[in-house]
C-alpha cells in the first residue's frame, strides 16, 4: 500500500494531518484535545475576585479607623468589628429571615421569568405588539419601588402574593428587553438559510433567533436577579411577618444600628451569591459563549 504524503514545510512532518486522513480513508481519526494546565480555572477564578476582595478590606481598614478615632457613637456609625460581632451573636434570627427573603426573591423572580419570556415571544412574533407594548412596558419602569410596594400591600395584603408581585413587577423588564434585543441581533445570513431551505418563522426562531439571544437573556438575568432581592426587601419593610426587611426595620426602631448593618451585610452575600449562580447557569447552557468571551478578553 503507498504511504500518504503531504507537501508540509520541513520540521512539520511528511504524514497528512488527521483531517486530511479522515477525508480521505472515511475513518475518524482521534481528537487530540489540548487541556488547560491544572489549576488554570482557579487561578483565574483568584485574579477575578482578588481586586474587589482587597478593595473591600481596604474600605473596612478605612471604616473601622475612622470610628476608632473619632469615637462616633455605635448607635449612629458601629464599627466593622461591633457589626461582625453582633451578626455573629444574632446569627440565628438573621438566617431564619434570611430564608423568607430567599423563598420569596426565588419565586418572584421565577415568576418574572415567565413574564419576560412571554412578552419578549409575543412581541418578537408580532410587529404590532412591539408598537403597543415596548412604550408601555419602559413607562412601567418610571415608578419607584417605593411606591409600588405600599399600594400592592393595601391592595392584597400581607401575604406571600403581593411580595411576589413586586419582585415580578421589579425584575420582568430587563429580562424582556433583553431577550427582545437578543432576538433582534440573530445573524442575517442563518435566517437567510434557514428560510432557503424550507423553514418556517417558528423554526426561525428555534434554530437562529433563540440561540442568539442567549447571551443578551444571561446578561439581562444577572441584573434582573440583583433587583429581586432588593423587591423583596423592599415587600418585606412595606409590610411582612419574616424577612431581612422586616427584620432590619425592627432593628432600625430598637436603635440597633449594627443589627441594621449586619443585615445589609447578609442581603449582599445573597445577592452575589445568586449573582455568581447566574454565571454557573451561563456556562452551563451557553458554554460556547463563555468560552467566546474568554477569548476575546
Amino acid at each position: 500500500m503507498r504511504e500518504l504524503t503531504s507537501s508540509a514545510p520541513p520540521g512539520m512532518g511528511s504524514s497528512v494531518s488527521d483531517d486530511d486522513a479522515e477525508n480521505m480513508t472515511g475513518v475518524a481519526s482521534p481528537v487530540k484535545v489540548k487541556r488547560a494546565p491544572k489549576g488554570e480555572p482557579m487561578r483565574e477564578m483568584l485574579v477575578q475576585i482578588a481586586p474587589p476582595v482587597v478593595i473591600v478590606v481596604v474600605l473596612l481598614f478605612i471604616w473601622e479607623a475612622a470610628v476608632r478615632i473619632t469615637g462616633v457613637a455605635p448607635e449612629i456609625l458601629p464599627a466593622p468589628s461591633r457589626v461582625i460581632e453582633a451578626g455573629w451573636v444574632a446569627r440565628d434570627d438573621l438566617w431564619d429571615n434570611t430564608l423568607p427573603t430567599l423563598y420569596v426573591t426565588l419565586i418572584g423572580f421565577s415568576v418574572s421569568l415567565v413574564i419576560g419570556w412571554s412578552l419578549a415571544v409575543a412581541i418578537d412574533f408580532s410587529a404590532w405588539l412591539r408598537r403597543g407594548l415596548m412604550p408601555l412596558l419602559v413607562a412601567s419602569q418610571t415608578i419607584p419601588v417605593i411606591a409600588i410596594a405600599p399600594l400592592v400591600i393595601i391592595w392584597f395584603g400581607f401575604g406571600l402574593f403581593p411580595k411576589v408581585l413586586v419582585i415580578a413587577l421589579v425584575t420582568f423588564f430587563p429580562v424582556t428587553v433583553g431577550l427582545v434585543e437578543g432576538f433582534d441581533s440573530a445573524d442575517r445570513e442563518s435566517a437567510n438559510l434557514v428560510k432557503s431551505m424550507g423553514g418556517n418563522r417558528w423554526k426561525l426562531f428555534c434554530y437562529v433567533r433563540l440561540p442568539s439571544a442567549l447571551p443578551s437573556f444571561f446578561t439581562a438575568l444577572r441584573i434582573s436577579i440583583t433587583y429581586a432581592v432588593t423587591g423583596a426587601i423592599f415587600a418585606e419593610y412595606v409590610g411582612a411577618e419574616f424577612g431581612l426587611g422586616i427584620y432590619m426595620g425592627m432593628q432600625k426602631n430598637a436603635f440597633r444600628t449594627d443589627l441594621v448593618l449586619a443585615s445589609v451585610i447578609v442581603t449582599a452575600i445573597l445577592s452575589v451569591a445568586l449573582f455568581c449562580l447566574t454565571y454557573l447557569l451561563e456556562y452551563a447552557i451557553v458554554p460556547w459563549h463563555v468560552k467566546a468571551r474568554r477569548r476575546g478578553k
